[in-house]
């Protein structure tokens, strides 16, 4: 059964960090229906003056971000002593766990274009030890299908594999072009999450055909395949896909628990000097 669009998101325009402008699509009030996927943020900038005031210093706690380029250059550090760059192509998966202070600096490039996917994490594993993964360029697969390139963020498509699938909430993501005049499809399963972020171009979605064009997330409903064409427009969108967690959701800032008290607590230790639990 072909999965139909269920809900369209363009989302809104925000400022974040020390002044970064940017899109974010998704958000507390898109939790349940996305669940397990929290947060979309989306950049795509040729003036650096955009976000070249980058993400200083900050906590997390309880999520995991995933952070992919198409374009750029971000600098980045935490407090577990990790430190680099998440150049074009590359994807920085970082597990905030029990808790983490990173930062996260874009450098001035020609353009900035990519996204950041906060993972919500099971309330078993939320205080799980923290840990950072470097996906560059050169280690994401990368399948040409003739008229479609599919690369492998995270998952499996086709038999290829990624380096990183998620150790809490198993992702299949993929970052898809395809030409003008074409047709993709893919099985998945029934259970999962499934929505599309359309970074560039337009293409027809689902049995419906439902037309609809860049810088929006789609939600798809029931069924166990994905399936897009397009007319006269190539197309770039993203593809996540994960079970929902169906756990409830206490959400403040840079930091997502179960509960209020929990979500309290977090701050009080990030008061007191307590919050950071692995060095």
């Amino acid at each position: 059964m072909i999965r139909n669009v269920k809900k369209t998101v363009t989302g809104s325009r925000a400022v974040d960090g020390a002044g970064v402008r940017l899109v974010r699509v998704i958000g507390y009030k898109d939790v349940k229906d996305f669940d397990p996927f929290l947060m979309l943020d989306a950049f795509d900038s040729e003036n650096p003056e955009d976000y070249v005031k980058g993400f200083p210093w900050h906590p997390h706690r309880g999520i995991e971000t995933v952070t992919y380029l198409v374009e750029g250059n971000i600098e980045h550090g935490d407090s577990l002593g990790n430190k680099g760059s998440i150049l074009d192509g590359s994807c920085q998966w970082m597990t905030a766990g029990s808790g983490i202070m990173h930062q996260e600096m874009p450098m001035a490039s020609e353009r900035m274009l990519g996204t950041q996917l906060w993972l919500n994490m099971p309330a078993a594993n939320k205080m799980a030890e923290p840990k950072y993964c470097d996906i560059t360029n050169e280690m994401v697969p990368e399948i040409d299908e003739g008229s479609s390139i599919v690369r492998v963020i995270s998952g499996e498509y086709k038999g290829m594999s990624s380096t990183v699938y998620g150790d809490y909430v198993r992702m299949l993501y993929l970052d898809v072009r395809m030409d003008k005049g074409s047709q993709w499809d893919l099985k998945v399963d029934p259970e999962d999450t499934v929505f599309i972020y359309i970074v560039q171009g337009q293409g027809c979605f689902g049995e419906s055909g439902e037309k609809l064009e860049s810088r929006r997330a789609l939600l798809f409903g029931e069924g166990d395949e994905i399936s897009v064409r397009t007319d006269e427009n190539e197309i770039r969108f993203f593809l996540h896909a994960a079970k929902p967690l169906k756990e409830p959701v206490a959400w403040g800032g840079p930091i997502v628990m179960n509960t209020k008290e929990e979500l309290d607590y977090a701050f009080k230790e990030l008061s007191d000097g307590t919050f950071i639990k692995h060095k």
